[in-house]
């Protein structure tokens, strides 16, 4: 079968190359991939600043139907359509697997950086990581689910959107946009997109065709001063960090109101980040930062 493959360290390394079909353990199902997402994740493991055990083949935001289905499996049948969660190798007994975080656990090795991934034809998966999806969802919405499930768990569950807030998302890329999404429809009552003019031709595009108004692009308008006046001189609820970018970034603070909450979502991609520090204690604000997803 074809596979794109990390073929080893460095930057760049990303190769079409023919591979073989795997065989599906007892507990594993073969699926037959039918899309596979682009992540952030396979970028960084690309320029060679994510962790990676290559030769890998990339992609972990998969779904497909499932072709065979091992004989220790009970619930996963041959013929559904399935998505998987990125937990591969948990061990299953540290503290973070038995208060329900495996998503952190430092064994877990996730399809696409620490085994095979989804952007080949085939890939065998547990039948434990696994969820069906229903008839009427596309192939491109099903391969969505696993970025979806990332924001549901890290802005809604861990940081919180209470009716009524005011939210601000940096970087409108495609989980900025979910993120925006998401804040809407738990009742959030203003969104603002924050982006740069690279952004303005597909992504404030986008955000326009989903309803979002309010967006700033930094180099014409000051994020600060806008979220100011919108809000009365208060600040922001609630601000969701998408945009990994150093220079946004330290405003996380200039644009939360004090005991506000910031949502941590973007990587940097290895690059450091000047913080003034005081700036989050004056304000007594929150910060949760997230890895990594998990399904409910």
């Amino acid at each position: 079968m074809k596979a794109l493959v990390k073929t080893k360290k460095g930057v760049g390394h990303i190769e079409l190359w023919d591979v073989d079909i795997p065989c599906p353990k007892n507990d594993e199902v073969l699926i037959q991939i039918a899309a596979c997402g682009i992540c952030g994740t396979d970028v960084h493991v690309k320029h060679d600043n994510f962790p990676y055990w290559p030769p890998v083949i990339l992609g972990h935001e998969f779904t497909g139907t499932v072709l065979e289905a091992g004989k220790d499996c009970k619930v996963i049948k041959k013929g559904d359509r399935v998505v998987a969660e990125p937990h591969t190798k948990a061990c299953g007994q540290c503290y973070l697997c038995r208060t329900g975080n495996i998503q952190i656990c430092a064994e877990k090795r996730s399809p696409g950086w620490g085994i095979d991934g989804g952007m080949a034809e085939y890939i065998c998966y547990p039948e434990k990581l696994l969820h069906r999806i229903p008839d009427h969802m596309t192939w491109d919405q099903a391969a969505v689910v696993e970025p979806v499930a990332n924001i549901v768990t890290d802005l809604l569950e861990r940081t919180g959107v209470d009716a009524g807030d005011f939210v601000v998302v940096q970087g409108p890329g495609p989980i900025g946009l979910i993120a925006a999404m998401a804040a809407r429809a738990v009742g959030a009552r203003e969104v603002v997109l924050i982006g740069t003019p690279g952004d303005i031709a597909i992504r404030f595009k986008k955000a326009q065709e989903l309803g979002f108004t309010h967006l700033v692009n930094v180099a014409e308008t000051d994020p600060v001063k806008y979220v100011m006046e919108m809000t009365g001189g208060r600040g922001a609820d609630v601000v969701v960090e998408c945009s990994g970018s150093p220079r946004a970034i330290p405003m996380i603070p200039d644009l939360l109101r004090k005991q506000g909450r910031a949502c941590i979502v973007g990587l940097t991609g290895g690059k450091k980040v000047e913080l003034e520090w005081d700036k989050f204690s004056f304000k007594a604000l929150t910060v949760v930062f997230n890895i990594s997803t998990f399904y409910t």
